[in-house]
């Protein structure tokens, strides 16, 4: 850029010369030996006033170029501060409560078998005993479900707290930004911030709506027992026909 400002008042310099260098004509009559021409005189001032016009376009354009350059530059500046670390360290404490939960696990893979042996139709099989463990196994089960859940939604007030900070730097990143490439980092953090956040709360509800399945099953389960009790206490009925 330098180069070419550079080049330019050369340029400039050498027309201003040649423009001012006298030229005879008819015209010139001489002033103590010097020769003077007016009509060239006049001319040389036209070229030579063109030409500075023609300098200063040249050194207001390439001031404009400057200027676009910058702003190209600061345009493309990245963003100084990224908040992905914090909210993956957060998610993959979250994630890792799910992981580490007691009871049913929570992959697809071997819910389904886990459910059907804690939980079968028909007690008719079973002894009392049998049935006295499987209640006990049951609660067991259910009050881990809670536990997990009241874990979860502890978990997730600690990292809103924690968001809280990083949303306040994300908004001063934002007002701070010097260019369109930090705005829109900005912005998509922010995105970022509210996914995350969305994500967790999915989390939560699918850790609330396993202890709720869970109990719900508890409970039919106790009734199919509390059915399959009453069905032995009465046997089939003859001890109580008149003879």
């Amino acid at each position: 850029m330098r180069r070419r400002i550079k080049s330019a008042l050369l340029s400039g310099i050498a027309a201003i010369t040649l423009a001012a260098t006298p030229l005879s004509s008819a015209n010139a009559f001489f002033f103590g030996g010097i020769v003077y021409d007016p009509t060239n005189y006049a001319q040389n001032l036209l070229t030579a006033a063109r030409t500075l016009q023609m300098i200063n376009n040249q050194v207001r354009q390439l001031t404009n170029e400057a200027q676009m350059i910058a702003n190209q530059a600061r345009n493309l500046a990245n963003l100084p501060y990224s908040a992905r670390t914090a909210l993956q360290t957060r998610l993959a404490e979250i994630d890792t409560l799910i992981k580490t939960a007691n009871g049913i696990a929570y992959d697809v893979a071997t819910v389904d078998a886990a459910f059907k042996n804690l939980f079968p139709e028909d007690y008719a099989s079973f002894s009392n005993a049998e049935m006295g463990a499987a209640a006990r196994q049951h609660w067991r089960e259910s009050s881990r479900a809670f536990h997990d859940a009241m874990l979860m939604q502890a978990k997730i007030a600690e990292t809103v707290a924690a968001d809280t900070g990083t949303l306040d730097e994300l908004i001063t990143q934002s007002q701070n930004a010097v260019g369109d490439l930090q705005a829109a980092q900005a912005g998509n953090q922010l995105v970022a911030l509210q996914t995350k956040q969305s994500m967790q709360t999915a989390e939560l509800l699918s850790v609330q709506y396993r202890a709720e399945a869970l109990e719900r099953a508890r409970r039919l389960q106790s009734e199919e027992r509390a059915r399959v009790h009453r069905q032995r206490f009465l046997g089939d009925g003859a001890a109580y026909t008149r003879s």
